[in-house]
């Protein structure tokens, strides 16, 4: 069953920006990544996604609902990190936590004290004066303190150090095993591989590519032929590297990382910005 689709999305912008004939699917219980560079249309389709931008052509849905027309029912269920995080600067972060409870008409604050305590944050202070990891942090309690059963997370990790990142992914596969669908973009490739089930990269405004890992990884291969003093020598390292030994000689076939996939597509890192 697919709880999030996307179908022919297009929001031009003008001077070739924007996003254009974009279409996928994201099925229940499933992580989705959306991997692509600062400019290329992440942001852009997230936004269509939650209602903020009526799309030129093409729509969206999330478990049925049109997200322009249908935005403040899908607001009901969804947990949201934008990409730039903006509060009220004015409030503490345990006034603005208890204003999203009180929005969302949150009963049980269980969950949001276990998330606090997951992510070791103290948010009595003024938001103004909060790094940009404590603000993220906020961004991370608010989003799942309601238990969503839809997570759409621009960027969710940016400003962490490693510690809490990896407190985070424990916390997204958390809520994959309790049946949560997630799409996700993000800028570390380690992130995505550990938790995503399918990606889509987004170049230009268009998808390029849009598989599970594990295919995107298979279709993506280098091949090296090692040259060895004797056959004997060139028996040993074909058995430690699970490689075809043809002689003195050795073809090794490797799995590209996400990144160097990535790069590929983005030959060699061209930055649309």
């Amino acid at each position: 069953m697919n709880i999030i689709e996307i179908e022919s999305l297009t929001h031009d912008y003008g001077n070739n920006k924007g996003i254009f004939d974009i279409s996928m699917s994201v099925k229940e219980s499933e992580i989705f990544g959306f991997l692509g560079p600062n400019g290329a249309g992440k942001t852009t389709t997230i936004r269509h996604l939650m209602g903020f931008i009526k799309p030129n052509s093409g729509k969206c849905r999330i478990n049925g609902f049109d997200c322009f027309h249908e935005r403040c029912k899908i607001q009901e269920f969804v947990g949201y990190i934008p990409g730039e995080i903006n509060f009220f600067d004015d409030m503490t972060g345990v006034e603005y936590l208890n204003f999203m409870e009180k929005y969302r008409k949150i009963k049980n604050g269980s969950l949001k004290k276990s998330l606090l305590e997951m992510f070791e944050l103290d948010p009595k202070g003024k938001i103004k004066k909060m790094s940009k990891g404590m603000k993220q942090k906020v961004g991370i309690v608010s989003a799942f303190m309601h238990d969503p059963q839809v997570l759409i997370l621009d960027e969710p990790t940016s400003g962490l150090d490693p510690i809490m990142q990896k407190r985070f992914i424990e916390l997204i596969q958390k809520e994959k095993s309790k049946g949560k669908t997630i799409f996700i973009s993000s800028h570390i490739f380690e992130e995505v591989e550990k938790t995503c089930d399918r990606i889509s990269i987004i170049k230009d405004g268009k998808l390029a590519a849009t598989d599970s890992t594990e295919e995107l990884r298979n279709r993506h291969v280098k091949k090296y032929t090692v040259t060895l003093e004797n056959e004997k020598t060139a028996e040993d390292f074909a058995r430690d590297f699970s490689g075809i030994q043809k002689g003195n000689t050795v073809e090794v076939t490797t799995r590209q990382s996400l990144e160097e996939i990535f790069l590929q597509y983005y030959g060699g890192g061209k930055n649309d910005k």
